[in-house]
């Protein structure tokens, strides 16, 4: 064992922490137009045969088949919800998916929502 190699160094080293900084290629900012409840839906399926497309990429094309939030997909897949933003970024870049933001505060304070809402779990 090498005598400059501390029992820390080795804990930095945990596959666990390696695997999504590899995924992402070291990239760790993802750019702002996905927020955790922003919805992916695919609108061009891959062929398995693009460059520069990863396994997980290719698995958000199949999840995302139905509308998925960033949380979600973050879910399915077993990443970090940034390491799902990254690969979301390249996906959106390229044409593979398309995104929807979700509303903005002052739409959500509608009453018509608060009443569907209730009726709703009136409904239950």
């Amino acid at each position: 064992m090498n005598p400059e190699w501390s029992p820390d160094e080795e804990r930095l080293l945990d596959a666990p922490t390696i695997r999504p900084y590899v995924i992402a290629r070291g990239r760790t900012e993802a750019q702002d137009r996905f927020d955790l409840i922003s919805l992916a839906v695919t609108i061009r399926p891959t062929t398995g045969a693009e460059i520069g497309l990863d396994p997980e990429h290719q698995a958000i094309v199949r999840l995302c088949r139905r509308p998925l939030s960033v949380a979600e997909i973050a879910a399915h897949l077993d990443l970090p919800a940034g390491i799902v933003r990254v690969l979301l970024g390249d996906l959106f870049d390229r044409g593979f998916v398309a995104v929807q933001q979700p509303q903005p505060e002052m739409d959500m304070l509608d009453e018509r929502m608060y009443k569907a809402v209730l009726d709703g779990l009136r409904a239950l």
